[in-house]
């Protein structure tokens, strides 16, 4: 299995590779993990390694994942490697099945700048020595694995968010009330990735009129008059007009490190969430010369 990321346009120096395949089998060793993850940095500020260990068919099992990647993150994987590996024994489809579902729900919900790469790969890899019984989509127990793979791909895909190139903040947005959960990913990625709000959070400014905008310019139907938004649990806006909060505290909610944003449309039943991070002065430092 071949992947990269790096410099779009440029081929993989395949003779490279090809003459590290015997060092890399050589220097298989228990730990190889940790160096596995360290090598593949390259933006990336801190190693990401996630575990989980459980019960599932009546043995234990583990699930370990790695990832890398900092820039670039919009949906469909973007700039990432992401592997995942587990000694649980189940069945191929029924694998198959359940990684797509958890990375619809992790790794295709985040974005740093809303950008995205030609490079991405996702892999999940079970070799059965858990010698547990044998899952399959219809089991109820293969509800506990995906659960298991779920921490492990949301530790790994948060992480990546938090590690973003240049970033301050880890920004939370949750659209609720919408009447397609399309709808509610429409609202959620034009508040993600509005400049003027990521800037904004930034700069800790509470400027949350851009937030509104980014609401409208998402392009559904809305009746503003259900729209609601707050921001770390003050309500800011609703029933068509602003709430009566003092600049100070916004400021306050501004200048922590971790942002939560909640929109109701109040049009339906319907929620998507967004995971996102702030554009700094860093992060243009960074990929003004990426290639140089």
């Amino acid at each position: 299995l071949v992947c990269s990321t790096g410099v779009i346009g440029r081929r993989l120096p395949v003779r490279k590779i090809e003459a590290g395949i015997d060092k890399l089998v050589k220097g298989l060793h228990e730990y190889g993990i940790e160096d596995a993850e360290e090598a593949m940095m390259t933006t990336d500020k801190y190693p990401k390694i996630a575990i989980r260990k459980g019960i599932v068919g009546a043995k234990d099992i583990t699930i370990c994942g790695i990832a890398k990647g900092a820039g670039m993150i919009e949906p469909n994987m973007a700039t990432l490697l992401t592997y995942v590996m587990t000694d649980a024994l189940i069945d191929a489809k029924a694998l198959n099945t359940v990684f797509h579902q958890v990375i619809d729900s992790t790794f295709n919900a985040i974005s740093v700048d809303g950008c995205m790469s030609t490079n991405d790969t996702a892999v999940i890899l079970a070799n059965g020595l858990a010698g547990n019984n044998p899952l399959e989509r219809a089991q109820a127990r293969l509800q506990r694995f995906r659960e298991m793979l779920t921490d492990v791909m949301a530790e790994l895909s948060t992480a990546v968010v938090k590690d973003g190139e240049g970033a301050t903040k880890f920004i939370t947005i949750m659209v609720e009330g919408a009447k397609s959960k399309s709808d509610a990913r429409r609202v959620a990625y034009s508040i993600a990735n509005s400049n003027l709000v990521k800037t904004a959070i930034f700069g800790e400014d509470p400027n949350w009129g851009r937030i509104l905008a980014a609401i409208g310019a998402s392009g559904i139907l809305l009746e503003k008059e259900k729209v609601s938004l707050s921001i770390g649990n003050v309500n800011v806006f609703a029933q068509d007009a602003p709430a009566n909060i003092a600049p100070a505290r916004l400021k306050e909610i501004f200048q922590g490190g971790n942002i939560d944003i909640r929109v109701g449309l109040g049009g339906g039943d319907k929620s998507y969430s967004v995971y996102t991070s702030d554009l700094s002065y860093d992060y243009v430092k960074i990929n003004a010369d990426y290639s140089t």
